[in-house]
């Protein structure tokens, strides 16, 4: 009989591509991963992993039970949310990701609640960035991501994900209080065309979005600075170093030095959980979702 961790272990290897990444994401050592695929293959008598290169690839006969084993732990998955269903309590270990500025705004509300009316429901949460709570959502390493897109630059969503809104997040700009616009009741995005933008990360959603929209509107961006942190980001404005896109969630307390000044095409993230849809019917899941929207709520 095929054992269920051993399977767990090569789904992992499977998804991440490597012995470290399944490590990491089953939150184990490499050794112990090694020895997992070493019973698995010693269990179906096949040869499950080949040498590539300073690292490890799924043979055909790997990638053929790795199939499998997504499928029977897909349905693993089905029978917990069932019997959690069917008991109707909110127990066990939920695992939670935000993107920084949600995690600092929504999660102390959201989690705090979750724990004073579920005792039994252990929390874990973590940062990150909405397209690594996704992954690991997809993956399994975690049940829940609150992730964001913007008004004009959806996010795709993988296959077998389930998403409810959770509040839509305006944003300002924000610029150093002696800046020539910092006395406008709003403002256009056009109207920095000359400045110098502080941004985040290369690669990261929001930035992207930031060059997607200056240049919709025929603006070449200046970038600057790049911070992933909001507070960060406004320590660089405060010292007069260029301005930045500022979402209300997460920002409070703005800086002295910095203003902030509405934009007039009323720009808005959208901030989203998501979760996969076999752990629908999980009484935690449902649980979870109700404080992040009821937190959301009390933001908006």
């Amino acid at each position: 009989m095929l054992n269920l961790e051993r399977l767990r272990t090569l789904d992992a290897l499977a998804r991440h591509g490597s012995v470290s990444g399944a490590a990491e994401g089953l939150h184990i050592t490499t050794s112990a991963v090694s020895q997992q695929m070493s019973k698995l293959e010693r269990e179906v008598g096949q040869q499950l992993l080949a040498k590539n290169g300073r690292g490890v690839r799924l043979t055909d006969a790997g990638r053929l039970l790795a199939e499998h084993a997504a499928r029977i732990l897909s349905q693993v998955e089905l029978a917990q949310s069932d019997l959690e269903a069917q008991r109707g309590q909110v127990v066990g270990e939920l695992r939670l990701s935000a993107f920084p500025t949600a995690a600092r705004g929504l999660f102390p509300l959201a989690l705090s609640a979750l724990r004073e009316r579920h005792p039994a429901l252990r929390l874990r949460s973590c940062e990150l960035e909405p397209e690594l709570g996704i992954a690991g959502v997809v993956r399994g390493d975690l049940d829940l991501a609150v992730v964001l897109d913007w008004y004009n630059k959806p996010m795709a969503l993988p296959d077998g994900l389930v998403k409810a809104p959770i509040m839509d997040d305006p944003a300002d700009v924000a610029m150093p209080a002696g800046h020539r616009l910092a006395g406008r009741e709003e403002v256009d995005l056009a109207d920095f065309a000359d400045d110098e933008w502080i941004t985040w990360g290369e690669g990261e959603f929001c930035h992207e979005w930031l060059m997607f929209t200056l240049r919709s509107k025929g603006i070449e961006p200046l970038v600057g600075h790049r911070a992933a942190e909001t507070h960060t980001q406004f320590a660089l404005v405060a010292a007069g170093l260029g301005v930045c896109v500022a979402p209300l969630l997460g920002r409070r307390p703005v800086p002295a030095g910095v203003v902030t000044v509405p934009v007039r095409q009323r720009v808005r993230r959208h901030v989203y959980v998501v979760w996969r849809a076999d752990a629908d019917r999980r009484p935690s899941i449902r649980a979870a979702v109700k404080a992040l929207q009821a937190a959301g709520e009390s933001l908006g």
